[in-house]
């Protein structure tokens, strides 16, 4: 008898502890984008919504990466790209959302669906393939920043040198591919962000700092530095705006969005508010 008792509490124990953890998981699924299946339309809100009910518009972006997006004093996420994208969601009549990520964890953020696209600066070249991108919508280089007495007036006073990149960055794979270049600096290391590359080149820490032709001048007025961009470059790309591979119903809608914003002199608009002059390439 008292183990058919022992043998009963211990059912009634598992079948409580079952009903106890399916009282905690949310109501089926009611539609494919929450389902996770693989059509134009959940592709299209992937990331979700928001509790309301909302459609949403995620935006992943690395949040010391000024001018494109960054964390402004006043505790806001701002920037080049995030104005570009927020207006993107509002004519697609989306909640805007900017998503600050850890650059070297971009792709796992977006193929995990916590972000829908990645909007910060990103370049195209050398990633066509692990993408579905948007056209490109902004034209860049990578170049070397120094201090302006730093004696450095040439890629090959660089020989000798300790350089610093970001961590993942187009700068960094530039550099990688040259080799011939990569061999004459004394060290290559990277950091996580720009903000700490630009405090060890101020520190003397670095002789360089290999970065995005567009950020390194926006850092240097911002900062009232005393450094200069080398006027060899690394070399020439595009921005675009990175979906996950095969989203290519969301891409179109993005797509559409930034040629109507183009047309109309909304493009134009913002980046004469950003950087005094018309720096996008949609439609041209």
């Amino acid at each position: 008898m008292k183990k058919i008792m022992i043998k009963a509490a211990l059912v009634l124990g598992t079948l409580a502890m079952l009903t106890g953890c399916s009282g905690k998981k949310e109501a089926a699924p009611t539609s494919a984008a929450e389902a996770g299946k693989t059509t134009e339309s959940a592709q299209a809100t992937e990331a979700g919504k928001t509790a309301d009910g909302e459609d949403t518009f995620t935006v992943g972006f690395d949040q010391d990466f000024p001018p494109m997006g960054f964390k402004a004093d006043n505790g806001e996420y701002t920037g080049f790209d995030l104005d570009l994208a927020k207006e993107v969601a509002k004519r697609l009549g989306k909640k805007f959302v900017a998503q600050p990520i850890a650059w070297d964890a971009k792709d796992m953020e977006l193929q995990s669906g916590n972000i829908d696209c990645i909007w910060n600066g990103f370049t195209i070249t050398g990633r066509e393939d692990g993408y579905t991108w948007s056209k490109p919508y902004m034209k860049n280089s990578q170049v070397f920043v120094v201090g302006k007495d730093s004696g450095i007036k040439t890629l090959s006073d660089l020989s000798g040198k300790v350089v610093e990149v970001q961590a993942d960055s187009s700068a960094e794979k530039a550099i990688k591919e040259d080799d011939a270049l990569l061999k004459t600096f004394k060290t290559l290391q990277t950091t996580p962000d720009y903000n700490t590359a630009f405090m060890d080149l101020e520190m003397g820490a670095v002789d360089a700092v290999a970065m995005d032709v567009i950020v390194a001048a926006y850092q240097i007025e911002q900062r009232k530095a005393d450094f200069v961009i080398l006027e060899e470059s690394l070399s020439a790309e595009e921005y675009g705006v990175g979906f996950k591979k095969g989203n290519e119903a969301l891409r179109d809608q993005v797509q559409e969005q930034l040629e109507a914003m183009a047309a109309d002199g909304t493009c134009k608009k913002i980046s004469e508010q950003w950087f005094g002059k018309d720096v996008t390439t949609v439609g041209k």
